[in-house]
């Protein structure tokens, strides 16, 4: 004791060591590696770089990756739910089967990904032709990216979300119910406040990676300039023009809208937690 008060220990020996290994790692892998991207974006004048973020491509890119990716996100938030709900409350035949099909999309290289996709929603394919039969075209279609993004992002908001409602006791909906609160109250005022920091990641985690998918969506898209052309896709097409400073500059957009965007939620997701927490 000190000063009548327990010494602090460290949980984990050697904190500066670590701290420092942790650091370093970050640095290597996270922190030049975009500090180089930044860096390589300073070789454009404000004129030039506002000049390649404002051309009609390059806004029809991010707004087709952008919008579609949170699109994709709010679709994958709400289905994922229901999976969710389904997968970790009811017992049913192939319950197990259905639960290993849900990681698929992270099993799979997104090449074959949108290879089994394209194939699916061409139009001579098993779910497109039944659907161009009404007018309704997907493959080589901005619709075509949507279902891509969707594909590639449930396992996120599924397996972020399965693990809490699985430690969520029904011994506390029970006791709802039994103090006399419906099932609208047992879902708004005891499941919801549970679930939602996990529900909230699930979003951001499915938002950022349709953002920035690249191989599953290609094959589907069309890749038509200011049609069906995502972002990624613009990126790589500036880097095999040698344009390298310009891909630079739409990255760097990315990359702050991204993080923004992510930042918002995870503000969110603390103040839900600590809300939940004070009750």
């Amino acid at each position: 004791m000190t000063g009548g008060q327990l010494e602090q220990r460290n949980v984990l020996p050697g904190f500066g060591l670590t701290m420092g290994l942790t650091l370093t790692w970050l640095s290597i892998i996270v922190l030049i590696p975009l500090a180089a991207l930044f860096l390589k974006t300073s070789e454009l004048s404000l004129t030039e770089f506002f000049g390649i973020i404002g051309s009609r491509r390059t806004l029809s890119a991010l707004k087709l990756s952008f919008g579609l990716a949170l699109a994709a996100a709010v679709i994958n938030f709400i289905m994922g739910m229901i999976v969710v709900w389904a997968l970790v409350r009811y017992d049913f035949p192939l319950r197990r089967l259905f639960d290993a099909i849900v990681d698929l999309p992270f099993a799979l290289p997104t090449a074959v990904a949108g290879v089994a996709l394209t194939a699916l929603f061409a139009e001579k394919g098993w779910l497109g032709a039944p659907l161009a039969a009404i007018g309704i075209k997907v493959a080589f279609t901005p619709l075509g990216i949507f279902v891509a993004m969707i594909f590639i992002g449930i396992p996120f908001v599924v397996r972020t979300v399965e693990p809490v409602l699985a430690d969520l006791e029904i011994e506390i909906e029970e006791a709802a119910v039994s103090l006399g609160a419906t099932r609208w109250h047992v879902i708004t005022k005891v499941i919801v406040p549970s679930l939602m920091p996990a529900m909230l990641t699930g979003f951001a985690l499915a938002f950022a990676r349709a953002v920035g998918e690249y191989g599953s969506v290609i094959f589907i898209a069309g890749n038509l300039p200011n049609v069906s052309e995502i972002a990624p896709l613009l990126i790589v097409i500036r880097l095999s023009e040698f344009r390298y400073a310009d891909a630079a500059a739409i990255a760097v957009v990315m990359l702050v809208v991204s993080f923004l965007i992510i930042f918002a939620i995870n503000r969110i997701q603390r103040w839900s937690l600590t809300r939940a927490m004070s009750r």
